[in-house]
Formats: C-alpha cells, structure tokens, sequence
C-alpha cells in the first residue's frame, strides 16, 4: 500500500555522520547509484532504519536493499571494496523477503576484521528510488543507532502536486524494465567477468554508461531483466560471477548501446579483472621487473613513504592535541560562553576550509569531515557549556569535555573505536588552541621519534628546534611543505604511515630508517647494534662533506656546477651559507604567511628580505612570489571551494583574485638593496596571457616606486610551460623548473597523495623530456635554467640532470654538502651519455636502475 507521507529514516549505526559527497569511492560521492548519507561506524550491529521489506541480500552479506513505505528503496552498503571479503567479518540476521521493523538488526559485521581488509568502514545509506523520492532533511553531526533521526525521505510531486507513485510495491519506475518495441530490438549475450559478479560498482558503470544512449535497455537474466539505466534494478538480478546476460535494446541507437555495455561488460566495468585471471607467465628476463609492492605492517614494522632521508633511534613521543595550558576558573560567564561559540565557530571554518582544500584527496576529506561531525556533538557542547555555567572557563570546560567523551570511547578496548577516540582529542585540541589562544606548542623530549596524524609546516621546525630524532605521520605527502622542511633541516620523516601509527605506545624504543620507509618498534639488541654501526657511518661521511663544503662543485672533466639554496628565512640563509651555498635559487615567501591571523605587512616583508639579502652578501637571492592555494590554504584568504583545487585558483592565480596582496608583495622585493642583485620568480605559470598579466603589474609597481629593472623568470611546473618553452624562453629572462608539481602534473598524480607519493618519481622519462625541452629552447635565446625541486636534492638524480644541460641546483640547505661531494665525482661527458640513453627509457624504475652505483660509475 502507498502513501504520499515522508518516510523517516533511523541512522543503522552509531557514528559521526558524513556527507556523502566525501566519501573515498566516485559511486557513492558522485550519486550514480543515489542521494544518500554516510556513517563512520562505531557500532557494529546494521539496524533497520524503518519498517521495510527485505528485497536483497548480497551473497558478500556487505550490503542489503530494503523497500519501505511508498516505494522507498534503501540500499545500505557497508564500507569500501568490502565486496572483496566475499562475506568474511559479516553474518547476516535476515533473510531475503523478511519483513523487518526498525530497529531490527539486519547484519552483524566485524569491524577489526574490514579495518584489516578494506580502505574503509564508511557506510552508505542511499535511496535508490530517486525517481519517484526525494531526501528532504539530513541529519548531521553524531548519529545514535536506532535512535537518532538520519533523513527524512518525501515523494516527489507532479507539478498539479499529485505524489509520483511506483506501480507496485517495493518497485519504482527506474526498476521495471523498459518496453519492449516490437521493431528494432538488438540482444547480444555476455558473460559477467568480475570476480564478484554485478555489485554496486560495476552496475553503477554499467547503469551510467546505459544512460547515454537513445534507447530502451534492459538485462535478462534467467528469466528475469532489469532496467539497465537503473542501478538498483541491475544488483537486483543477483548477477554473480560467471552469469551470462542477454543485453536487449531497442530505439535508434539500440546496436550501438548494445555493443558499447557488451564491450564493457567484457572489459570488467571499470574493475581490475587480474584476480579472476589465472596466473601470468614468467617475466621476460629482458623486461624491467615491476616496482615492488609496499610491504605489509605487522607487529614491530610500520611502513610509509621517506619524506626526509635519514636514520633515527629513539622513543616514540606522540603529539598531544590537549596539552595546552589552561586556566580553571573564570567569572564572566557570558563572556567564556560566547569564547567558546567563536571558537568553534574558527575551528568550524578552518575544518571547512581544509575540507575544500582536500580536493579529491578523499581520505583526506573524509578524515576532516569526519572532525567536523564531531566538533558539532550536541552533548559535548552541552557538557561544556553546563561546566562554564558553574565557574569554569570555557578552554577548561572544552577540554574536560573533550576527555570525557575521549575516556568513554577509549575504555571499550576496541581497536575501532580508540581510532575514533583519538580523532576526538585532534578535533578537540584544534578548538581548545582557539579557547587557550596558544599555537601547538607542546614540549617534546629531545632525542624523541615523533609521530601525529599530520605536521604543519610550522610544528616541523618547531619540533626541530626541540632537537627530535625524527618524524613520523599518517597524512602528508613527499612535496609537502612540512615535507621540504624537514629534508632542509636534516630531520628524518615518514609520510603515509597507517593509522595504527597513532596507537603505538609512548615512549616505546624505536629506529625510524627512511631510507628503507620503514619504522621498527621494539628493535632487539643486536638491531640497535647494527643501526648504531650505520648512523655512526652517516655522521663521519656528513662531516668529510661539510668539511669541504666551502669548495666549488666541479665535475672531474672541469664543469662547473652552481649549487644554491631553497630556503623561507634569514635563519636558512645564514646556514646555508655556512654550508657552502653559492646563493639562493628559491625563496619561499609563502611560508612568512602561514600560521598567522592575517598577512604580513609590506613593511615586515621587505624587513624580511632585506635581512636574507644581507646575509647572503655577494651571492644572488632569487624571490618567489606568494605560492598558495591547493594543498597550501591560509586560513585568512578564503578561496572558492573546488573539485579540485590543484587545478584550480593557486600560485600566480591567487594575484588576480588578491591583487592587493600581490602588488603588496612586489613592492616589498622591489624595496629589497641587495649586493649581486636580487630577480622575481613567479610560480604555477600555464600560459603566456598570465606571464604578460603579472609582468604588467610588476613593471607597474617598479615605475611607481622608481626601481632599477629587475630580472623576471617563470617556474616550469605545469607541462604548458615546457611544451612552449621556445616562446617562453623569448619573454622571460629565467627558468626555474619545479619538478614536484610538473611531476605531479605530468604524471596526473597528487603529490600529497600518501598512497600514490611512492610512485611520484621526478625522474620519470615524461619529466626528463620536459625538462630537455626546457633546457634546449633556454640555451637558443642564451636564458639560464635552474632546478629547484626535490629532485635537485638527490645525490642520485644529480647525474642525469648535469647530463641534460643543467648547470644550477637549488637544494635544500641540508643537502648542499651532500650534493656538490656527489658532483665532484662526476664526468659531465659521462653524465650526457646517462642522459641520452636515460631520455630513451620507459619507467622511472629503469632510470633509476641506470644510475645505480654499478651503472653510473666512470
């Protein structure tokens, strides 16, 4: 029986809720199989979400599809890629066909076991008869199984109002298969190759493909056919692995759909089919071997991605979050209540904006969206602001707050719900720095590995300035700024740790090798006899290189090699002097604006250069303007929220949409008196039209201050640039490639991606060519060329590129004395015939083979 009532749905599981635009799977975020909500689960029980018919069951037992009220179709989908566990962790409680109340358990999953075995827990809850009903209200915040109101789902009206109805129930329109016309009809059969037959993915590729075409689709299978434009209709059919489909269509472009989903079928519907396919033949002994996977963790091994190079030993300290010093008591009661409403407000806009800032970085989205459901738990608030009433402050009342409901999730000893519990004190802490009006300014051990979830730029000197071993995080990528701090201060980091990172014990023994991306726990005595055997080694080879780090870098065929300095501060410069920089190649300017409320002044700025300029005396310094946005928010700038902000407003953009801070920012370099001259850098250049734009202003700004000219030079990282490098080289007096983003750009990689930062490889045979292209056009119009980017910095890659024509380094300070011993046991003519062949080469993996000690010798 239909009704035209909106239907209420209970949330199934306990959990922050999170929108479903951020979960990490392009099917649910994007809405091709429906409008839905997501939970990040903290119980482990499904319950009905209301009273309903059981329509589907997956044989993986991770999802179920209910038909309620009206027509209503839910399907709930627990976690990510759980199709895979092939109904392992999972034991269902109902039958297909049960008719079931809400409240009623559906499914009982463990939740050690999926964490173990699937990227995500996140569950969906989507309604599937988006024809005929819409979602009206959503729920946010912390959801309460059984209990808290999740959405409330209306039928959609005609336009005389009437409710749009399914004919039957349990089926709307998009269930029923097409009509059969009684000309045109084509069919072709196909066989289901995914090795878990037609789950939500595969249908939701074939369902959406379907949708482009003209015609009428449905699929049979044994006896029975489905909408093939409906997504809900296709999982329905139950199709497993093996099934065999008849696909029919009719209407005018009937044989081209036909063909097009037989095609796709076949192809595996966007599924990786090499799991259904027997094993491959032996490798070709001639073929370059594959790069090898990323070993598993276990007890005592945690792996990542080598942020910093190094070698550390020492105990593990973990950040604290709520560590800040707070006062207990306060009088003004209203006052510490509004304190607390502003705090959360700034704490809400800061999540907010890193939410925006993620892109499609989903796991980095999700994990801030998931923050941001907690900051708003009603009870926690309500707690907080019960304690202000009776005489606490409000940072003191937050924290307390904070820690009780910390306490209650963390005493039920599931491995599941400590990870919760240690989101609550990160989310928390980020409100109480607000409340306590301190940055994160915890004291930590000297000598401590330290391990968080993620490192700012500023707590990664910070923490240096402690004189900490090491580093270690789960978020966080190789190109980062936390990540290039670290190489130019020495200190060992670890990015794209598992979250277990945050479980390990305070204070347990550790060595963090990042050589090896690996950090071991417990190591034995033996281990630390050998570790301390090779960081003894390091630290004599560091001090012969520094010793000589004062000579020039010449090749032993007499090809000189300028080394410079990528450095933020005065403090950088005066060290990378003392370490034998030859100048500054890279400026960075935008990390003076991070961490504040607001942008520095035009005065704090020229005060800033003016002081790197006098340390570095006789030696170049070459200025980057302000370079944010992407993966480099600042929280005072707001900028329009984007799919993908790596693409989108950054770099020289930022000019255009804050021209005030740019021409601020010129007029600051141009105040600038330095000894051997000073040049600007501009940096994410894509084309000649926003060369020409900044020029403009940067000339204007000259004449009104009565400036000598200055040299301008663009940054090669987007491949436009390298493509185009003969024009460029005709307008720009320099080029600065930035191989971290041209290789992020080149290869469609995110760079601060900590499950694709392994294979982001600047030495790429793509990104050698690029910057050949580069070199060559620079050296017909006589323009100099310089490498700036990680790369620079590998004492490995340094052949290669001195082989490409490139005569200027700019490196982290730490690496300079590392990099300029490794040219002085080059050839140069050697180095061009590396090059040559390394041009040739189809992976990174086989240049780096090239180079290896072995080969590269001579």
């Amino acid at each position: 029986m239909h009704t035209s009532e909106p239907l209420t749905l209970l949330a199934p599981l306990s959990g922050p809720i999170v929108p479903i635009e951020s979960v990490p799977d392009a099917v649910f975020a994007d809405k091709i199989v429906g409008d839905g909500i997501s939970i990040d689960p903290t119980s482990q029980t499904l319950l009905a979400p209301c009273d309903a018919t059981v329509t589907q069951l997956h044989a993986a037992r991770h999802a179920i599809t209910l038909s309620a009220a009206g027509g209503v179709e839910i399907m709930i989908h627990v976690g990510i890629d759980t199709v895979g566990l092939k109904g392992e962790g999972f034991r269902a409680r109902v039958s297909q066909g049960d008719r079931v109340s809400a409240g009623q358990a559906l499914i009982e999953f463990d939740a050690d076991h999926l964490l173990r075995n699937a990227p995500s827990l996140l569950t969906q809850i989507i309604v599937l008869s988006g024809e005929t009903s819409a979602i009206v209200e959503r729920a946010s915040g912390v959801a309460k199984a059984g209990a808290s109101r999740l959405m409330t789902v209306s039928p959609r009206r005609r336009a005389g109002g009437e409710a749009l109805r399914a004919s039957s129930a349990g089926e709307t329109s998009a269930s029923r298969p097409p009509p059969r016309a009684t000309v045109g009809i084509t069919s072709a059969l196909v066989v289901v190759p995914n090795p878990h037959g037609l789950h939500v993915r595969p249908a939701a590729v074939l369902a959406t493909e379907a949708k482009s075409f003209a015609a009428d689709i449905s699929v049979e299978l044994a006896g029975r056919n489905a909408n093939a434009k409906s997504v809900g209709a296709l999982m329905k059919l139950g199709a497993g692995p093996g099934a065999e489909l008849r696909i029919v269509a009719s209407g005018s472009e009937a044989a081209r759909a036909v063909a097009r989903l037989v095609e796709l079928v076949r192809s595996g519907l966007g599924e990786d089919l090499s799991a259904a396919r027997p094993p491959s033949p032996p490798a070709d002994p001639g073929r370059a071997a594959p790069a090898a996977p990323r070993p598993s963790d276990d007890a005592r091994h945690l792996h990542g991605v080598s942020a910093s190079p190094g070698l550390a030993i020492g105990p593990i300290c973990t950040i604290d979050p709520l560590a800040a010093p707070v006062d207990e008591g306060a009088t003004d009661t209203e006052a510490e209540l509004a304190r607390l409403q502003k705090a959360l407000l700034h704490t809400r806009l800061e999540l907010k904006q890193l939410v925006a800032a993620s892109g499609k970085r989903v796991e980095q989205a999700q994990i801030f969206s998931a923050h941001l459901a907690m900051l708003d738990d009603p009870e926690m608030i309500t707690r907080t602001e019960v304690a202000i009433v009776e005489g606490k402050s409000a940072a003191f009342a937050w924290r307390e707050a904070v820690m009780s409901s910390y306490r209650e999730l963390a005493r039920l000893s599931n491995p599941l719900l400590a990870a919760r519990a240690n989101d609550l004190r990160d989310v928390g802490g980020r409100a109480l720095r607000h409340l306590a009006g301190v940055d994160e300014a915890q004291a930590v051990p000297a000598g401590s590995i330290v391990v968080a979830e993620s490192l700012t730029p500023s707590e990664v000197v910070r923490l240096a300035d402690q004189r900490i071993a090491g580093l270690a995080s789960v978020l966080g990528g190789t190109t980062s700024h936390a990540a290039i701090l670290a190489r130019s201060l020495g200190v060992p980091y670890l990015v794209g740790a598992s979250p277990s990172l945050l479980a390990v014990e305070a204070g347990a023994a550790a060595v963090l090798d990042t050589d090896e991306a690996v950090l071991l726990l417990h190591p034995s005595a033996a281990e630390l006899d050998a570790y301390r055997g090779r960081l003894g080694a390091r630290q004599a080879l560091r001090e012969r290189q520094e010793a000589a780090a004062g000579e020039r870098a010449v090749t032993r065929d007499g090809v000189h090699v300028a080394v410079l300095a990528n450095i933020a501060s005065a403090d950088d410069a005066r060290k990378a002097v003392r370490l034998g920089a030859e100048g500054v190649g890279l400026l960075r300017t935008e990390l003076m604006f991070f961490d504040r409320d607001s942008a520095p002044t035009e005065a704090d700025q020229t005060a800033a250069y003016q002081e790197i300029a006098d340390a570095l005396g006789e030696r170049p310094l070459v200025i980057r303007t302000l370079d944010v946005g992407g993966d480099k928010p600042l929280s005072y700038m707001p900028l329009p929220a984007e799919d993908n902000p790596l693409l989108g407003i950054r770099g020289l953009r930022i000019g255009a949409l804050h021209p005030t801070i740019l021409r601020s920012q010129l007029r600051a370099i141009l105040a600038v008196r330095a000894p051997a001259g000073h040049r600007v850098l501009l940096p994410m250049v894509a084309s000649l039209e926003e060369l020409n734009e900044a020029r403009q202003v940067l000339e204007e700004e000259r004449r009104r201050a009565g400036s000598p000219p200055v040299e301008l030079g663009v940054m090669v990282e987007v491949p436009s640039v390298a493509v185009q490098a003969d024009r460029f080289a005709a307008e720009v007096d320099f080029f600065s490639i930035g191989t971290n983003d041209l290789t992020q750009y080149t290869l469609a990689m995110d760079r601060t991606h900590p499950r694709l930062a392994g294979r982001q490889d600047a030495l790429h045979p793509a990104v050698l060519r690029l910057i050949d292209a580069t070199v060559q056009a620079a050296k017909k119009r006589e323009r100099h060329v310089a490498i700036c980017g990680a790369v620079a910095s590998d004492p490995e890659a340094v052949a290669v590129l001195i082989g490409l024509g490139v005569t200027e380094l700019s490196v982290s300070v730490q690496a300079i004395p590392e990099v300029k011993a490794r040219i002085r046991e080059l050839d140069a003519a050697r180095c061009r015939e590396i090059a040559r062949a390394a041009l040739d080469l189809g992976t990174a993996a086989e240049v780096r083979a090239l180079l290896s000690p072995g080969a590269r010798s001579g």
